[in-house]
């Protein structure tokens, strides 16, 4: 009799293990689950940091050269900044800010929806001053600006693909190079000699083109380089 009551006793403790067992493995099996799918969401995340981070460092703008017009060799009146992008994406210029200051006056400029398309065959006169077509650009930036629409326009001077053309969103990638233009005047901050003129050409992500330079103490000629 007693042999039975053990045997059967050891029967309960051996069903009792196997159910620990079998929640034990349950347990394990979900956290396993758990730990297997936030693995999956921080590589997704870290994958796509690790895109935006790469996309920030090497695309952007550069600010290749920064020429001035000076009509009377007193002030400079306008003013076109040369640029292309960086190797790592393409930038849309209608979601670039050009911010300029002459250290008394600062001013964010947006574009202007204007845009000079040289055709991949140069400019003759990038200021507009041989009655070219771009005589006519810079009348109608020059009246923009001066309706308060603080605005910059594109002059296309490179673009293989004919992206840049796009008249609402000119968007430049590798090899384009454009010249942005602003009319000083038109927003009353002419450049007078010795003025030092800092800013940024800010794409909406990438590294900003830099502005920054002192005007000779001099204008001898009507085309001032300035950067």
């Amino acid at each position: 009799m007693l042999l039975k009551y053990i045997k059967s006793r050891r029967g309960a403790v051996g069903i009792g293990t196997l159910i620990i067992f079998i929640a034990l493995v349950l347990v394990a099996a979900v956290a396993a689950a758990v730990i297997i799918n936030t693995a999956a969401n921080l590589q997704h995340k870290a994958a796509r940091v690790g895109q935006e981070t790469t996309k920030q460092v090497a695309s952007g703008l550069q600010v290749i050269k920064v020429v001035g017009y000076a009509p009377n060799t007193s002030t400079i009146e306008d003013l076109v900044i040369f640029v292309s992008p960086n190797v790592g994406d393409e930038v849309d210029l209608s979601s670039t800010i050009v911010v300029i200051s002459n250290g008394n006056k600062k001013a964010s400029l947006v574009y202007s929806g204007l845009l000079a398309d040289c055709g991949n065959n140069g400019t003759k006169d990038i200021f507009g001053t041989d009655n070219s077509n771009l005589n006519t650009f810079w009348n109608d930036l020059t009246t923009a600006q001066s309706n308060n629409n603080v605005s910059f326009g594109v002059i296309v001077l490179q673009d293989a693909d004919g992206s840049a053309s796009n008249v609402e969103h000119p968007t430049i990638n590798f090899g384009d190079k454009v010249a942005i233009a602003i009319n000083l005047s038109a927003i009353e901050m002419p450049i007078s000699p010795r003025d030092k003129v800092y800013g940024e050409v800010i794409p909406e992500y990438g590294a900003s083109g830099i502005i920054e330079f002192i005007a000779p103490s001099v204008f001898t000629e009507n085309v001032v380089p300035l950067q």
